[in-house]
């Protein structure tokens, strides 16, 4: 999502963007000609930002932590997740009054992580839970995830809401919002820095560009979190839209949360950067309908092949063969129980020329009264390692799939967060197909476990977690991809070439 830069010293500060916030110990600068080949070396400061989880007085949130165990890391380190306030900023700039210093230091954080390889939770409830400013150091940075999980038993986006807390950006792109009636929807902005940032807000629509009131220069301060009624951007009530964050200084977390007064709600991630292929893993087995959003946002149309990888392999939706995507423009088509009782995932290539494009689904499971409805974005490929944390013993469902190759994949369970042993499996998932894959689950199991992703193969794999749980006969779940944990970085090695010296 960051603009590509070609610069040497913006290419060097990029290492330290890495996971949202990554440092590590660079070598001695050295010539071009004597540098080695690059080593990859862990991270060792990452950054996660939560939003705000519910306005409901309704709502439990539970927040757990996990840091995979990563070769080469320091023995030491800290992690934790702060309210992010007004007062946090202002003591970390030695600017507190001492009514907010007393109030910092009231603050207990939220979850306090334990040793990497094992969770860690924590809970709250109610309405007025802040948004959550994460810093992992050390032996605590690689790979950590936080995940949101609430739960809202009744009124606006009843149901099971679930985010992977975010790495601040830049840029971030929503195929899939609405402006409906029975839908409310924030963006979430939350800045980790000690200075303000600010962010414009862009509405895509049917027919292009949407004309927003106060959606250009809105300032989000240090340490804080804005959300932000889509609603009052525009007076245009459309089905279909696409946000896109343009952060003009700083950077900021972006999530954004969907509410229906009838089909519950969920959070919608950003999906992955524009690209003329995207992959929408793990769409459930009894996922009810599905709807398809896609928008292109540079100057040429899009004509999209639509094909499921199905546990069989790649069909094609009788009747949803292609979906054209004008430019500047969002698109969106029905695709129904696309599924037919078998997980799947959706694979979005060019039928001609390659036009990037960023999309989405809208999955609704149940019938009638009991509908529930939750997002999943397009998502990159797992890469070196992915994991996602809050699974429990049953109602926790891991979506594998392969669209251009056979892979090999292991999957580790970890220790629970209140005991039990890891366990891992390894699975073959073939060429164009969609595994859901029956989990390890660690002996003796106490709390909630985390799942660990980590292909075998050079194969391209995607994932996505699903967590369930029927409530007075709603079938609430809540969907999350597992995209590379960026853990560890590529570091030059180098030698010293004192011929420089000579020239």
């Amino acid at each position: 999502m960051n603009r590509t830069t070609l610069s040497l010293i913006a290419g060097t500060a990029a290492l330290a963007a890495v996971t949202g916030f990554a440092t590590l110990n660079q070598p001695d600068a050295a010539t071009a000609d004597t540098a080695q080949a690059a080593a990859e070396l862990p991270v060792e400061r990452t950054s996660l930002l939560c939003p705000s989880p519910s306005t409901s007085d309704l709502a439990d949130t539970s927040y757990t932590s996990f840091t995979p165990v990563t070769k080469g890391t320091d023995a030491d380190g800290t992690a934790e997740l702060v309210a992010a306030t007004a007062e946090s900023a202002a003591a970390t700039t030695g600017k507190a009054t001492d009514k907010a210093t007393d109030k910092k230091k009231a603050t207990k954080p939220v979850v306090t992580p334990k040793a990497p390889g094992t969770p860690a939770v924590g809970e709250t409830s109610g309405g007025e839970t802040p948004a959550l400013l994460g810093t992992a150091e050390g032996k605590f940075a690689p790979g950590w995830t936080v995940q949101e999980t609430t739960e809202v038993t009744a009124g606006s986006g009843r149901g099971l809401q679930g985010v992977t807390c975010t790495a601040p950006d830049t840029e971030f792109w929503f195929p899939g919002v609405s402006t409906v009636a029975d839908r409310t929807d924030y963006v979430h902005l939350t800045n980790p820095d000690d200075s303000a940032a600010v962010a414009d807000i862009e509405l895509y629509g049917k027919d292009g560009a949407l004309q927003t009131t106060v959606g250009e220069g809105i300032t989000i301060p240090a340490h804080s979190s804005e959300p932000i009624l889509l609603s009052t951007l525009t007076g245009e009530k459309q089905e279909d839209l696409t946000v896109h964050v343009n952060v003009r200084s700083g950077r900021v977390g972006a999530a954004v949360q969907a509410l229906d007064e009838k089909l519950g709600g969920d959070w919608l991630a950003a999906s992955t950067d524009p690209a003329g292929t995207q992959v929408v893993p793990g769409i459930p087995k009894d996922a009810t309908a599905v709807r398809l959003i896609a928008y292109a946002p540079g100057d040429a149309d899009a004509d999209l092949k639509v094909q499921l990888a199905s546990p069989s392999g790649l069909i094609t939706p009788a009747g949803h063969e292609t979906l054209h995507v004008k430019a500047g423009m969002t698109a969106s088509v029905d695709l129904g129980d696309v599924t037919r009782g078998e997980a799947g995932s959706l694979v979005l290539t060019p039928t001609d020329r390659s036009v990037p494009v960023v999309a989405a689904v809208r999955v609704l499971r149940g019938k009638g009264d009991r509908q529930e409805s939750a997002f999943i974005t397009a998502t990159a490929p797992v890469g070196t390692r992915a994991s996602a944390a809050g699974n429990s013993a049953k109602g926790s469902t891991l979506s594998l799939t392969a669209p251009k190759g056979t892979a090999k994949v292991k999957v580790t369970a970890s220790a629970g967060s209140g005991g039990g042993t890891a366990a891992s499996q390894t699975y073959t998932v073939k060429a164009g197909t969609t595994q859901e894959v029956e989990l390890p689950v660690p002996a003796g199991l106490k709390g909630t476990y985390a799942l660990t992703v980590e292909p075998l193969t050079d194969t391209p794999v995607y994932a996505s977690r699903t967590l369930t749980a029927t409530t007075e006969g709603v079938p609430g779940f809540t969907i999350q991809t597992l995209p590379d944990d960026r853990g560890t970085v590529a570091v030059p090695e180098a030698d010293e070439d004192v011929a420089v010296l000579q020239q």
